[in-house]
Order: C-alpha cells, then structure tokens, then sequence
C-alpha cells in the first residue's frame, strides 16, 4: 500500500462540533478534502459552511446542535444513524472562554461570578467533550471497521493560564477524560476505536483576540510577553492544526489512542532559559 492511502478517508463518515468555528472549519475542509463525508455541526452558520465545502467537491451536510443538550444531540445522532447507517469520526471543536470568567489586573479571581465559571467549565467539558462523545461516540461504538474521535483540548490544559482559570481546568478536564475514554472503549468495545485529544497552542480567534491584540491591531502587553515564549515565533494559523487531525482520524496513526498531543510552536517546551 502507497504510505499516502493510510491518510485516505475515503468513505469514511466524520461529525465535527463546533464545525462552523475558527478551528472547526478547518477540521471539516481537511477532513473533507482527505475523503470524508462531513456532518458541520454547530449553533450557527453550519449551513454556509457546508455549502462552501460543497463548492469545493466535498459531499457536507449542515446540523443545528447545541452540544450542551443532550436531547438535541441524540436527535441529530439519530439523522447520522438513519441517512449514513454508521460514524467513522467524531473531532469535537466546540468550547470556548468568555471575558466574564477572565481575571484581569482590575479583577482577581476571587472577583469572578461563579455562574460564569460554571458557564466555561460546562461548555467545555460537558459540551465540548463528554455529552458529544457519550451520545456520538455510542454510534461508533458499533462500527465493525473502528473509528476515531478527537478532542480539541489546549495548551492551558498542560501549563495552566494566569487569567483563564476556568477554561484551564475545563480543558485539564477534557485531558484526563480523553485518556479514561480511549482506555475504557479499547478494552471494553473495540480496539480498532481510538480516543486522542490535540492541545493548540496560541491560535488567535474572536473569543481571545482582546487578551492579543489591541484596538489597533497591536499586540497587547500579553500578546507580546506570549510571542517571545514560542520558539517558532508566531501564532497559530488553522492550517497548523489540519495534518494533526488528519493523522490522528486515519490509519496512519492506528496505533495511537490516549494521548494529548501539543500543536502550540513549542511553547510548552521552552524554559525561557
């Protein structure tokens, strides 16, 4: 076999959550682009974003869902079971931080609305991981050929962020959850069904743009302190993020379930010595 068809997902059947995002979007082009057939699902615009991978030749379908619903979730798990007949991969990109729950120099943690915290951690973790893998999951637990799920983590899962505290601990959530899963469906289901999660470093997006960058287009004091941290120099660009996921939903990476892996321009592994 041609080491490029182990990439190949040709036939395969893909959801992505939080599909109509900043990195959503470009999880379901490359997923798209590599041979899948990709279900957006989002709160909103899932359906200019599956048009637009239609334009391109990839065959896209838009859902409404909210992932912290379990019942709107399980209807549009039951659409995917009834058109398709099965899911092959399941890349989970919802989530997200608000400003509410961000300390700052003028607010300390102990300033924070707790309704606000609850909002962040129950968005990323129940949300962003554990009701769309429970409810989609459930449907690849039942696919012969196995199958692949992806959690979109983050760097502040493994080095905790000085102001996003809740967002930090959800996504330190999410880690552990990950590896519970990917240990708890190799043993008890299949071992053709992989569980991994990827962490992206600095990627600048509408939820963290004001922590980077100033009103006119400058970096912030804290955009600058966080360049001088990554070694290779620069944010994150979506493109950044797109060979990751695809190795980790095709068969190249088939021996690979449970781990977290960094796309952040080596800032967790410099010192800054």
């Amino acid at each position: 076999m041609n080491i490029i068809d182990h990439f190949s997902l040709n036939g395969k059947v893909a959801v992505v959550t939080g599909g109509a995002g900043y990195i959503g979007s470009a999880v379901a082009k490359a997923l798209g682009l590599a041979g899948a057939t990709v279900l957006v699902c989002d709160l909103k615009n899932y359906d200019e974003v599956s048009s637009n991978l239609r334009t391109k030749g990839i065959k896209s379908l838009g859902y409404y869902i909210d992932v912290s619903k379990p019942e709107v979730v399980e209807i549009i798990s039951d659409k995917i079971k009834k058109k398709y007949e099965k899911l092959d991969i399941l890349v989970n990109c919802a989530g997200g931080n608000l400003p509410e729950a961000t300390t700052s120099r003028e607010k300390s943690f102990f300033d924070l609305p707790l309704q606000e915290i609850e909002k962040v951690v129950s968005l990323n973790f129940f949300g962003g991981a554990v009701i769309p893998c429970m409810i989609f999951g459930k449907l690849i637990s039942k696919n012969s050929d196995g199958g692949s799920i992806v959690n979109i983590s983050s760097l502040a899962s493994i080095r905790p962020l000085t102001r996003v505290v809740a967002y930090s601990a959800a996504k330190a959530a999410v880690n552990n959850f990950t590896q519970w899963l990917a240990v708890h469906i190799a043993m008890n289901f299949s071992p053709k069904i992989r569980v991994n999660a990827i962490a992206p470093g600095f990627f600048i997006s509408s939820q963290n743009r004001f922590l980077l960058i100033d009103q006119n287009g400058y970096l912030t004091e804290r955009g600058e302190k966080i360049i001088n941290n990554i070694p290779m120099g620069r944010f994150g660009a979506t493109e950044d993020i797109m060979g990751t996921v695809l190795w980790l939903v095709s068969n190249a990476s088939q021996y690979v379930t449970g781990t977290v892996i960094p796309v952040d321009g080596g800032f967790s592994a410099y010192t800054g010595v």
